[in-house]
């Protein structure tokens, strides 16, 4: 295999492995490898399809609570906002989004991951979750970050770790689908790119399993520094690949 083919299937295998730990992730941590090889947009597209794999790899592998009415906001919102980050994926300025974004989570996050007596978040209600939701699916139409956003704001609201977990993979399944549907529907999938799709899907089946049997013994706590912690390297990836194309 090329140098880029092996980049693909580590870095596929190393965020299947984390989205099978933590229920989110995989394009973060997957973009911290692809962005030193991959062209962007097959990046994105990879993104996508690696999550929303994972995703049906963690509906078949273990259950998963369902309550429609905390998970309703979340969809609504993510329903507005996935067109638009579709729709804007091909005329954005990735990196400057990348170092903002990057840039709140790098601070933020560690603060929560330090101060466990951070008051909880008990304000917003549903609109809040669902303008949570909108960011994700935005974050989603842009490159795979659905659950970026919604984690941050569950995290925040003090979810207990199997609840928190329920919202985001099943929003997150939701999110995916609709945007990998909107990539084949305004063809942003191309010809090249669909050899690829195999390569990722193999590479993150094992890993992601192993993830998900890791995930049950882990105490709220640990998952909640896992959580942050992840977060934050999600930042700091963000930066270590938008600063150098904005100084260039």
């Amino acid at each position: 295999m090329t140098p880029e083919l092996w980049l693909l299937v580590v870095g596929a295998a190393v965020a299947g492995f984390v989205q099978g730990l933590s229920g989110f992730a995989f394009g973060m941590v997957a973009m911290s490898f692809w962005v030193w090889g991959l062209e962007p947009r097959v990046a994105a597209v990879m993104a996508v399809f690696g999550s929303l794999t994972g995703q049906v790899v963690a509906v078949v592998s273990s259950r998963r609570g369902f309550r429609l009415a905390a998970l309703a906001p979340f969809l609504a919102g993510g329903a507005v906002g996935i067109p638009l980050g579709i729709a804007v994926l091909p005329h954005l300025n990735a990196d400057l989004f990348k170092l903002a974004l990057g840039g709140v989570l790098v601070v933020f996050c560690p603060i929560m991951l330090f101060s466990s007596s951070l008051p909880k978040v008990s304000r917003g209600g549903r609109v809040a979750d669902g303008v949570a939701g909108a960011v994700g699916g935005f974050m989603g139409g842009i490159g795979g970050f659905t659950g970026v956003v919604p984690t941050l704001w569950c995290t925040l609201r003090g979810m207990a770790k199997d609840e928190q977990r329920a919202i985001i993979q099943n929003f997150n399944l939701a999110a995916l689908a609709f945007t990998m549907a909107g990539y084949l529907a305004s063809g942003l999938v191309t010809r090249d790119m669909w050899p690829l799709l195999p390569l990722v899907a193999v590479a993150l089946l094992v890993p992601s399993l192993i993830g998900a049997r890791i995930y049950v013994g882990l105490s709220e706590a640990a998952f909640r520094r896992l959580v942050l912690t992840l977060l934050s390297l999600s930042g700091v990836a963000m930066l270590a690949s938008a600063v150098p194309r904005l100084l260039a």
